[in-house]
């Protein structure tokens, strides 16, 4: 009786189980570089992620498989503000630099025919960061202590009122000051008085135009408490005497993102 060999078959360990593991060591390296890759990850990119994720355990479409182009659901509510919020600072600096355009060109005609009309010791102009100043001495305007126009100073109010016709979208102050030196006369018990009529007077005279709102006027008396110069001197108090037509610009308060 032959003695049959009995073969040895080694045994294999099944390896199968290396096949999903890989796939999952795949889908954890691609997860910790997409949030490697992103700054800030928010909330909406977050649950695409994990849906993602999701899909490819359970076979299913990852959005990785879908369109790159994201529609507006996509975007964030950060997104939108920071996008409406740079609009409108692009909006405010087109307005602040067409303002400046605006105040510059009424200056400059307003120089030219103070130049023409041999007015430069009588008239300053001053663009600031709200407003063209129109300043005029007293004199030009009233004589001493008085506070009726004088028939001359009206052609220039008319000259104003033209300029002011063509840029409707500017309120406008007249503003009466004088020195500290006090008056009581007849007609007037102070200083207060006298700046509030000089200015309610000349204001009168700009509106006898057609073509101005007369809504964007108003008219105030400082007495002598805003003073240019000194009141030590004759001259400075002779500076402080005046009216200003101030026109005011609509982004006072934004001036600071002005480039």
């Amino acid at each position: 009786m032959k003695k049959h060999k009995k073969e040895h078959h080694e045994e294999h360990i099944d390896e199968t189980w290396l096949i999903p593991y890989a796939d999952l060591l795949t889908l954890l390296l691609a997860l910790f570089i997409i949030l490697f890759a992103s700054s800030q990850v928010d909330e909406k990119r977050y649950s695409q992620v994990m849906q993602g994720l999701n899909s490819a355990f359970n076979g299913g479409i990852s959005v990785f498989d879908e369109s790159d182009s994201i529609s507006l659901d996509d975007v964030s509510t950060n997104d939108i503000k920071n996008i409406k919020e740079s609009e409108q600072v692009q909006n405010l600096k087109d307005l602040i630099n067409k303002e400046r355009q605006d105040m510059e060109a009424i200056k400059k005609e307003l120089d030219a025919f103070i130049n023409k009309n041999g007015l430069t010791m009588q008239l300053q102009t001053n663009v600031t960061s709200d407003m063209l100043k129109i300043t005029i001495q007293d004199y030009a305007l009233f004589d001493s202590g008085m506070a009726v126009v004088k028939p001359e100073a009206q052609k220039l109010a008319l000259v104003i009122s033209d300029m002011l016709s063509m840029y409707p979208d500017y309120k406008v102050e007249v503003a009466g000051h004088t020195d500290n030196i006090p008056i009581n006369n007849r007609e007037f018990d102070s200083n207060w008085d006298l700046s509030s009529r000089r200015s309610l007077n000349f204001m009168k005279y700009l509106l006898n135009s057609d073509n101005l709102d007369q809504a964007r006027f108003r008219s105030i008396g400082y007495g002598e408490y805003q003073p240019i110069d000194t009141n030590a001197t004759p001259e400075g108090r002779a500076k402080n005497r005046r009216v200003e037509v101030n026109i005011i610009r609509n982004t006072i308060e934004a001036k600071t993102i002005a480039p």
